[in-house]
């Protein structure tokens, strides 16, 4: 089947739109693998990057230093290992809670389902 001109811009510019929509990660975003998610490597440079600026000090939840002890042992409790979508962390963070957290540079997808994929995991302090 041969294609028309108008046909292969119709195909480019589809193309391109589709491109255009992926969830960009800004330079130096913390980017989670699909499993074995790390809080080490993933979760607690999250924090820092994110999150550190509104929740230290006498801000609740205090997690300064960003913890493993700090972000477990909080109460109301934030995470139940193994139910990631239930955990109250993920419910801020993804706004079925409130407005989605943190309230400026939002988390992407990609660091939502990581978090949400650490808690299923288990929850380690890995």
């Amino acid at each position: 089947m041969k294609r028309t001109a108008q046909q292969s811009f119709l195909i480019l510019m589809l193309v391109i739109v589709s491109s255009s929509c992926k969830d960009e990660l800004p330079t130096g975003a913390i980017v989670f693998p699909e499993s074995n998610v790390s809080y080490g490597r993933h979760i607690e440079p999250l924090w820092t990057q994110k999150c550190l600026s509104c929740h230290q000090g006498s801000t609740p939840p205090n997690l300064t230093p960003p913890s493993y002890t700090s972000l477990m042992t909080y109460q109301p409790q934030l995470v139940i290992p193994g139910q990631g979508y239930n955990s109250l962390l993920v419910q801020m963070l993804d706004g079925r809670i409130g407005p989605p957290m943190p309230p400026t540079e939002k988390l992407n997808d990609n660091q939502i389902k990581g978090i949400m994929t650490w808690i299923n995991e288990g929850a380690q302090n890995n």
